[in-house]
């Protein structure tokens, strides 16, 4: 019953049944009223609502903050970017990857040829379909070494990339199984011609188009009628980031109902916010780590006796 009820779930978070039916079917399972009401609570509270606008006060916000994709630095541009952005891949909360633009991923035996088919009927903002034409270009201006991209360590690795009709065939100098973790990285948002005509129009084939940029004060979008995953992102009319660097400023701006959600709460303070009404606290596992390299030809990490004081110095445990 239990893998029923969870299919019947599913359907009703995806809103394809109505809630009448939800419980009608869930009866005839043989599940309890009580039990029934529950299901359909959790699994309709799930169901996206269309509509309405959604406002964010984030930390990590500088006036001199760009809408080149290849220059971002901090959580107010690398998150607006996702909401105008596409990318050919992304990760999942999981940690695997689900595609998007790219369609398929398939590697040679030897992993250091990947080809990649552009999937169909993807439009840009001003109109243009995306093709692998574009996914081309953008790989090789993040690639260059003129492009100052956040993202050109990742590429390096990379000796061609190539269009064959609608597939993007990268070859790689070494092999490496992880090539489609590296594709979802955020500075790699797919843009006409790459964004090589201009990296900061803005304008790719996410599910807002830019409407507001004022860079240090607040960005907005606006939701794109042509996005091709409409049914499952983009569903506010409109979202608003607003650059809020201070965290008790946050908090006042979280509690007073000027915005709806906000980052980096500070440990100090969780459990008055899990008190605050209509709040919740969602505590995400990170992707990412602060590396403290010791360059053993650079002094002073040269002096093995300091490297070694620096690493006993710390409590692994703690």
């Amino acid at each position: 019953m239990h893998t029923e009820l969870d299919h019947l779930a599913e359907l009703a978070g995806k809103g394809r049944i109505s809630r009448r039916d939800f419980l009608g079917r869930a009866a005839a399972l043989g599940a309890s009223a009580a039990l029934a009401t529950t299901l359909a609570g959790k699994a309709f509270a799930a169901t996206p609502v269309k509509g309405g606008i959604i406002k964010a006060g984030l930390q990590g916000g500088e006036s001199t903050n760009s809408l080149d994709p290849a220059l971002n630095l901090s959580q107010v541009t690398f998150n607006f970017c996702k909401q105008w952005g596409e990318f050919l891949v992304r990760l999942t909360p999981e940690g695997g990857v689900e595609n998007l633009i790219a369609e398929e991923i398939g590697a040679s035996a030897d992993a250091k040829t990947w080809t990649m088919k552009i999937h169909d009927g993807v439009e840009f903002h001003n109109g243009k379909t995306v093709t692998a034409e574009d996914v081309v270009a953008t790989l090789e201006r993040h690639a260059d070494e003129k492009s100052k991209s956040g993202a050109l360590g990742i590429l390096k690795n990379i000796k061609t990339i190539k269009a064959d009709g609608k597939e993007v065939v990268v070859t790689l100098g070494d092999a490496d199984a992880d090539f489609p973790y590296l594709m979802a990285d955020y500075h790699l948002v797919i843009q006409p011609n790459g964004g090589k005509d201009n990296p900061n129009a803005g304008v790719s084939a996410g599910p807002y188009k830019v409407a507001v940029n004022q860079p240090g004060v607040k960005h907005g979008g606006e939701r794109f009628a042509n996005y091709w995953r409409g049914d499952k992102a983009g569903h506010a009319d409109q979202i608003e980031i607003v650059v809020i660097n201070d965290p008790t400023a946050r908090l006042a701006a979280l509690q007073g109902g000027q915005v709806h959600l906000i980052n980096r709460v500070e440990p100090k303070v969780v459990d008055l916010v899990k008190r605050m009404p209509g709040v919740s606290v969602e505590n995400v596992s990170g992707r990412g780590y602060y590396p403290f390299n010791m360059f053993c030809d650079t002094a002073p990490f040269d002096n093995n006796d300091l490297r070694m004081a620096l690493k006993l110095a710390m409590d692994r445990e703690e």
